[in-house]
């Protein structure tokens, strides 16, 4: 049986390529749903045009479909709200240089 903790161990090995930091810690995941082996993610990016999106999805799905017992992922890619700073985790702050 498909867990959100596991779904979440494997998004957070997808990382923002410009940043360095997980997609976890970043704050993009909003939500994760599980119905038998379909895995549905709602999560966003800091900008609409961030011409990494593509490339990002990609690792999510890839990732989450390594996880045992997943069969589909599907994400949804939402804009509200809207992604802020401080969605980021302690560890991504601390790495980002907005906490010591």
């Amino acid at each position: 049986m498909v867990s959100e903790k596991d779904v979440m161990n494997a998004l957070s090995q997808c990382y923002d390529p410009e940043l360095g930091i997980n997609l976890v810690d970043m704050g993009f995941i909003y939500g994760v749903e599980i119905k038998g082996g379909k895995v549905k993610i709602r999560m966003t990016f800091t900008t609409p045009g961030c011409p990494m999106v593509k490339m990002m999805l990609g690792e999510v799905e890839k990732k989450v479909k390594e996880v045992e017992g997943v069969k589909e992922v599907e994400v949804e890619i939402v804009w509200e709200p809207r992604w802020t700073p401080e969605r980021l985790s302690k560890e991504a702050r601390k790495k980002l240089g907005f906490e010591r």
